[in-house]
């Protein structure tokens, strides 16, 4: 193409938006607009901007860019061709990214671990440890000791509080890294452009300005353009501008906005753009650049479980006080007693060390770990659950998901491959028996017959031609469009071709509310006439006919008889699991033309072309994974827009319609009240012929019966119920924009194994995190109990594990369980249980069980072996066997967290093997591996930082065996019998036995009379109160007046129009009631719109 020239003079290229002056220069004069005049015009929208610049086609001259063609991408801009495709138009305009964002270092990281109230209060006392030591080494009691090993405590706390710190930031930016790769995929969409004039599929990232930009339903423009043309477009520009209402978009000569902002969401019409701003110049770039996404959201297990560290860190502190304060007393009177008494700095030395130990306690005693491991848990979840097909938008949905009890699915796609292709037919009284038979069908009907069918196929139609991802050439749009296509080329059509010939007057784009989409186009050779092609869902196509093509190719009166033969064959159809499409089309004129809706396609008196049945068969694993469902609680519910015949049949062969289940159409569900809907909801296993306000009522019923509810869906009035939903899932590959946006998750691949593997991950992740948390608080509760005793009881004060010690112990309890519990994949046992309920206690009786039962196992060794080790084990009583047994008191001690460990890989109280699986564990073996390793080293060779001395094989023999008990222990506690009820905490079984709320009529009675008392209640004490005897002057401002006024309220109630109702609760017995209608009267006096007090 040569380059087009724009009217009047160039202005010159303004630097900026990442452009070099190097490229300003060479590629300055290459365009006669600059980046700013385009992007002043958008914000605000000034249509006179545009008027200035010459309007759309102007700016396309001016962009050079032909509106029919696109861009050409071997493009010649200035002198000579470019060595990189749309190199000149990226310098000028830029690209379409965002400038990245500044990553966290890991210094940043580094400093955030340490920012905590407890590590720097240890610090401090370390300091002064540290301080002493080194006068105490120096000038104090120890300097004529040949050892100086004064400093090694203080020294020791610093390096264990680095340890702990740079383990929680690796474990951060471990975990920013995984989230960041999770961001850019959840950013990663394509869209379609017209280039070389053809359309293609390209990457939002690919997007250049003066690409045109081909748009359709569902959605979401990530540019700022300039309508080109379309038919009936209306966008969504709420997210951008905040104006709630949609708007039409055309030209400016119509007298509509030509603006099309990105962020924008197309609610319906089809068309083009050209894109005049990208990357930061765009409209939501600039957003984006002011508001950059900040840290995400608390999921709420996380927020469960800083709750609980919150409590447990003030049972931690007030046990860290009252060791102080019982040592510090302790010590005091001893030096009071004592013959002489002590200097002052061995009197500060050793306060010293009772403040470090005080604080050592509160390290120990806070579970910084707890939602670390949700983090753990849900990083490393998400990254997997990448790999079977699920991309996470939101962490909390992957919790919810381990407790959701029903799944409604669609069945395009999600259930079938959405390889579909025309099977069946019947056109002009001729019947397609196979796929093979296709075109010699096709040269059996009438010629006129041939050429409607053709064109009726080729020109309604938002489907095409082009490249793939595996860049073979493929239809590519809706999969039933794409089938019908497939016919056509089989019987020789060029749809391109059929297309050119034809430019649409008007389109009706498919809408899943009214299951069709109609097209317009000029009759040729017939000036003022034009043809209105319809096509969709058979029954609906059917009854808007009234005549049909008859055998000769003439049309022919559709009588009762033909009518009834035609249901029949569609029903047939349908019983094969076959998908249909009915085509039909008429004539009209050019004042019917103008007199047609932009919102309702004329639907009435077609002429009946024929029907095809399309195949799209169960994808393989499908009936497993709704097996795999039923097996875990959970009830699948199939929603479709295919008849009822189709929608059973398929159902059957997936599992879903069992034996006493009950399918439904969506026309059906509406008429029902909502008493009746809650009455036939246990049955009810299929919905077809179901619009997304059907998907909406299915989740807010279900929800309201006390359901975790997992909703499917792929277009754009999807949405609300995606949105509504406990968690939404899309559809990858067949999914709108807008549908994603408002979706949980995104199932790259559009299967229904993908929510099973969800289901199984969820769950995954709620185990994980109980497991680390029945560890977590035995070792807390042990550790702080045993210092607590130990130093209280002992004759010097001395606790069993020193401050080092415990650091080391808070490293294993915290960073390395959390990432050796929290990081165990899904098993096959998840799905072998029904879900918990949605508020079941975080930990269960049996948990609770397991903690106290291992933490007074452990407190009680480690206080036999402190009193009588020296007997057991045959030490002498002298400061090296001290010493000794004080070592193997901590090293049992490590061990029997080491072997807890293995214990708490199961949780359940029927799940007995602890080790089941655990050679795939590789992180846990691996955490083991290296807690093991250190503690030998630290015991052989830390003597003088972690107060240990190197013990014999027989010495590590036995306390290996102290912490092997804690696994027979562990057994012992599992058998135990259940008496949670006795407690009144909730056990494991009953939270998962739960039942299916039913919402009873009487139920529903009694709720809707409690509610109408409240509201009785609330009304006469306003009436008291005079809040509505002020809006009445009229009565002197006396309440007592305004019961006069009673009536009239109950009387405007009474004749309020029916719209109203929706506002009444929702039963029949509520709708009725006298009181209702007076809270509706207040409610309306009020300015309250009817909302609910």
């Amino acid at each position: 193409m040569a380059p087009a020239t724009g009217g009047g003079e160039r202005a010159p290229l303004l630097p900026g938006g990442g452009n070099s002056a190097r490229a300003g220069s060479r590629y300055g004069s290459a365009f006669s607009v600059r980046p700013e005049q385009l992007t002043e015009m958008l914000d605000p929208k000034d249509p006179e901007k545009l008027q200035q610049l010459g309007g759309a086609e102007q700016i396309c001259k001016m962009l050079q860019v032909d509106p029919t063609v696109g861009l050409r991408q071997r493009e010649q801009i200035g002198a000579s061709e470019e060595h990189q495709p749309f190199q000149a138009r990226r310098a000028v305009f830029g690209r379409n990214t965002l400038p990245e964002t500044e990553a966290v270092t890991f210094w940043q990281l580094l400093m955030a671990a340490y920012n905590d109230r407890t590590l720097i209060m240890l610090t401090i006392a370390a300091a002064v440890s540290l301080a002493v030591g080194i006068y105490d080494d120096t000038l104090g009691s120890h300097k004529d000791d040949d050892v100086k090993v004064g400093w090694v405590e203080g020294a020791a706390i610093f390096l264990a509080v680095l340890v702990v710190c740079f383990t929680n930031a690796i474990n951060d930016y471990q975990k920013e890294k995984q989230f960041q790769k999770l961001n850019a995929k959840k950013e990663d969409r394509t869209v379609k452009v017209r280039r070389d004039g053809t359309e293609v599929e390209i990457g939002v990232q690919e997007i250049n300005v003066g690409d045109i930009l081909l748009i359709e339903p569902g959605d979401i423009i990530p540019v700022d353009g300039v309508f080109l043309d379309g038919h009936n477009m209306t966008c969504d520009e709420s997210s951008a501008t905040g104006e709630s209402d949609a708007i039409k978009k055309g030209s400016v000569e119509d007298r509509r906005d030509p603006f099309i902002l990105s962020g924008a969401k197309v609610l319906e019409g089809v068309g083009s753009m050209v894109v005049v701003a990208v990357g930061p110049r765009s409209f939501y770039g600039k957003i984006m650049m002011a508001m950059r996404q900040g840290e995400g959201a608390v999921t709420p297990l996380q927020r469960k479980l800083d709750i609980l560290a919150e409590q447990i860190a003030k049972y931690g502190m007030s046990a860290a006080i009252l060791l102080l304060i019982t040592l510090t007393v302790k010590y005091l009177v001893n030096c009071a007693l004592a013959p002489e008494f002590p200097p002052a700095s061995i009197m500060f030395s050793q306060f010293v060390s009772i403040v470090i130990e005080a604080i050592t306690v509160v390290v120990v005693a806070v579970p910084e770990g707890l939602p670390m491991a949700v983090t753990i848990s849900l990083a490393y979840a998400t990254t997997k659950m990448l790999r079977d097909g699920n991309l996470v938008r939101q962490l909390a949905a992957c919790e919810t998901m381990g407790g959701a009890t029903v799944v409604c699915t669609d069945k395009t796609g999600t259930l079938t491959q959405n390889r579909m292709t025309v099977v069946r037919g019947i056109v002009a009284g001729r019947e397609l028996l196979s796929r093979a038979e296709a075109r010699a069908f096709f040269e059996t009907l009438p010629r006129e017959t041939r050429c409607l069918l053709l064109e009726g196929i080729a020109v309604n139609s938002t489907a095409f031609e082009g490249p793939d991802e595996q860049g073979k050439i493929d239809f590519i749009g809706s999969k039933s469009e794409c089938a019908l296509l497939g016919f056509g080329k089989t019987c020789g059509l060029d749809y391109r071709c059929e297309r050119a010939d034809h430019k649409p007057a008007r389109v009706y784009p498919f809408s899943s509310e009214k299951k069709t989409m109609t097209t317009i186009i000029p009759i040729s050779g017939q000036e003022g006439r034009y043809r209105v092609h319809a096509k969709g869902a058979s029954e609906i196509v059917l009854r808007a006919c009234t005549r049909m093509v008859g055998s000769d190719g003439t049309s022919q009166e559709l009588d009762d008889k033909t009518r009834a033969e035609m249901q029949q064959h569609i029903s047939s159809f349908a019983n094969r699991a076959l998908r249909t499409f009915a085509l039909a089309y008429k004539e009209i004129g050019a004042d019917e033309l103008a007199a047609c809706s932009d919102d309702d396609a004329p639907l009435d008196n077609l002429v009946w072309i024929g029907v095809m049945g399309i195949q799209d068969p169960l994808r393989p694993g499908v009936r497993q994974a709704v097996d795999d469902c039923h097996r875990a609680g959970v009830i699948v519910r199939m929603i479709t827009g295919d008849n009822i015949e189709t929608a059973r049949a398929i159902a059957r062969d997936a599992g879903i319609l069992t034996k006493g289940g009950q399918a439904l159409t969506g026309p059906q569900w509406r008429k029902m009240t909502p008493e009746q809907q809650h009455a036939v909801l246990p049955r009810l296993q299929v919905m077809a012929r179901s619009s997304p306000l059907d998907k909406q009522i299915m989740v807010e019923r279900l929800q309201e019966r006390g359901e975790v509810v997992g909703m499917t869906g792929d277009g754009t009035n999807d949405s609300p119920a995606l949105k509504l939903a406990d968690v939404g899932f899309s559809m990858g590959i067949a999914g709108t924009e807008v549908a994603k946006e408002a979706s949980d998750i995104i199932l790259m691949d559009d299967n229904f194994t993908s929510i099973v593997k969800a289901l199984r991950w969820g769950r995954a992740v709620n185990d994980s995190v109980r497991k680390f948390l029945q560890f977590q608080l035995t070792v807390n509760i042990a550790a702080v109990l045993l210092t607590f005793a130990s130093a209280v009881f002992s004759s010097d004060g001395q606790s069993a594990l020193t401050a080092v010690q415990l650091l080391f112990l808070n490293l294993i309890m915290d960073s390395l369980a959390a990432l050796g519990l929290a990081t165990e994949g899904p098993t096959d046992a998840l799905l072998a249980r029904p879900p918990l309920q949605r508020n079941s206690a975080l930990i269960t009786f049996e948990m609770w069980r397991m903690i106290i039962g291992q933490a007074a196992f452990q407190l009680g060794i480690n206080l036999l072996l402190l009193n009588h080790g020296l007997e057991i084990f045959h030490l002498p009583d002298t400061p090296h066997g001290t010493a000794v047994l004080r070592t193997m008191v901590f090293n049992a001690f490590i061990f029997l967290q080491v072997f807890n460990q293995i214990n708490c890989r199961r949780i359940q109280p029927n799940e007995f093997n602890v080790f089941a699986n655990i050679h795939r564990d590789t992180g846990f073996l691996l955490v083991q591996l290296f807690i093991v390793v250190a503690q030998w080293l630290i015991v052989t060779y830390g003597g003088v930082a972690f107060s240990t001395v190197p013990l014999t094989g027989v010495q590590w023999a036995g306390t290996v065996f102290i912490g092997l008990l804690s696994l027979p222990v562990g057994l012992f506690i599992r058998m135990l019998p259940d008496l949670s009820a006795c407690f009144g905490l909730e056990s494991a079984n009953s939270a998962a036995q739960q039942h299916r709320p039913e919402v009873s009529t009487a139920r529903m009675r009694m709720e809707a009379s409690v509610k109408d008392v409240q509201y009785a209640v609330r009304f006469f004490s306003a009436i008291r109160n005079s809040q509505l005897a002020k809006q009445h002057p009229g009565n002197g401002g006396d309440s007592r007046n305004f019961l006069g006024d009673v009536p009239s309220y109950i009387g405007r109630a009474s004749t309020m129009p029916s719209s109203d109702a929706t506002a009444v609760p929702t039963t029949n017995v509520s709708a009725s009631s006298s009181w209702t209608r007076v809270k509706r009267a207040y409610d309306k006096s009020n300015g309250n719109g009817g909302s609910s007090l």
